[in-house]
C-alpha cells in the first residue's frame, strides 16, 4: 500500500498522457479526420467532428495503456521504452488499467450516444483488435504478428468515415487497405534496427527469426505492393491528379529507402526508413484531402 501511494505522488498528468502514446494517437486522428472529410462533399456534422474524433481518440489511448501494461516486461528490456511510466514505476499497472477501462468506457459513449453504434462498435473492434489479439497473443506468438494484427491499427479512416456515414463504403475500405499495406514495411524497418533488443525481450519479430536479409527482402516486397494499392484510390475514381503525382512521388521514394536497406547501401537505412515512413503516411492523407477539395482535371 505505501509503495502504491509513493507510485500515485510521483506520478503526474504527463505521465498518464504517455501513457495513451499521443504521437501515435495524433497519427491516427489524422487518418480519421480524412477519412471524415473524404466522405463528403460538404462540411462534416459538428457531432461526429467532436464526438467522433474525441471518443476515437479516447479509445485508442485506452488500447495504448493497455499495451503499456502488458508490454511491461519486455518495455523494461529495450531502451526505446524503458523509461515509461509503469517501467519506472510511477504509474502503478492497476491505476493505468483502470485509466484504460475510463477511457474506453466514456469513448463508448460518447460514440454510441452523440454519434453513431456502428462507429461505436468498429472502435471497440479495433481496441479489441490491438490491445488483446495482437498485443497479447500474436506478438507474442508469430513472427507474422504485425502483418496478421495490422488490421485493428489500419482502421482509424473507416471509423472517421462511419461517423460521417453511419456506413462502410469501398472508398474507405480503400483507406484501410493503404494503411495495412504500409504497417509491415514500416514496422519491421524499427525491427531491424531493434533486432538486438527485441531477441533480447524474447519477442519472435521477424528479423530475430528469420534473419535481416529476409526482413529487408520483405519490407522492399511490401513496399512494392504499398505502392500498388496506393494507386487504387486513382484507378477507382476516389481521387484524382494531385493525389496520384503525390502518390508516385512518395511511394518511389520509400521504394528507394527500402532499396537502400536492401543492399546495405546507406548508414542507419533501417532507422531511417522507419522515420520516411511516418512522414510519408501523413503527406500521403495528406495529398488525399488536397486532392478532395482542390479537383484538377485534364
Amino acid at each position: 500500500m505505501k509503495a502504491a501511494l509513493i507510485s500515485v505522488e510521483k506520478a503526474s498528468w504527463k505521465d498518464y498522457l504517455e501513457l495513451c502514446k499521443p504521437r501515435v494517437v495524433a497519427l491516427m486522428m489524422l487518418t480519421a479526420v480524412v477519412g471524415m472529410l473524404l466522405a463528403t462533399e460538404s462540411g462534416i456534422p459538428w457531432n461526429a467532428l467532436l464526438w467522433g474524433n474525441l471518443g476515437i481518440a479516447l479509445m485508442a489511448g485506452s488500447a495504448a495503456a493497455i499495451n503499456h501494461i502488458v508490454d511491461q516486461r519486455i518495455d523494461a528490456v529495450m531502451a526505446r521504452t524503458r523509461k515509461r511510466p509503469i517501467v519506472q514505476g510511477r504509474v502503478e499497472p492497476l491505476h493505468a488499467l483502470l485509466f484504460a477501462f475510463v477511457l474506453a468506457i466514456v469513448g463508448m459513449v460518447l460514440l454510441s450516444w452523440l454519434v453513431n453504434p456502428l462507429t461505436a462498435w468498429l472502435t471497440l473492434a479495433s481496441l479489441i483488435g490491438y490491445a488483446v489479439i495482437y498485443t497479447l497473443f500474436l506478438k507474442r506468438a508469430t513472427p507474422q504478428n504485425i502483418v496478421l494484427g495490422g488490421l485493428a491499427g489500419a482502421a482509424p479512416p473507416l471509423l472517421g468515415w462511419t461517423a460521417v456515414t453511419n456506413s462502410i463504403d469501398g472508398h474507405a475500405l480503400l483507406l484501410v487497405l493503404i494503411i495495412f499495406a504500409w504497417t509491415p514495411p514500416h514496422f519491421w524497418a524499427l525491427a531491424v534496427h531493434r533486432k538486438e533488443e527485441y531477441a533480447k525481450a524474447e519477442i519472435p519479430m521477424l528479423p530475430v527469426t528469420h534473419g535481416e536479409r529476409y526482413t529487408k527482402l520483405h519490407i522492399l516486397l511490401y513496399t512494392f505492393m504499398l505502392f500498388a494499392v496506393t494507386l487504387l484510390p486513382f484507378i477507382s475514381g476516389m481521387s484524382g491528379w494531385i493525389y496520384l503525382i503525390s502518390a508516385v512521388a512518395l511511394g518511389l521514394r520509400f521504394i528507394d529507402w527500402a532499396i537502400a536497406m536492401w543492399r546495405d547501401s546507406r548508414p542507419h537505412s533501417a532507422i531511417k526508413t522507419f522515420k520516411f515512413s511516418i512522414t510519408y503516411l501523413m503527406l500521403l492523407f495528406v495529398a488525399l484531402l488536397a486532392d478532395h477539395y482542390i479537383p484538377i482535371s485534364f
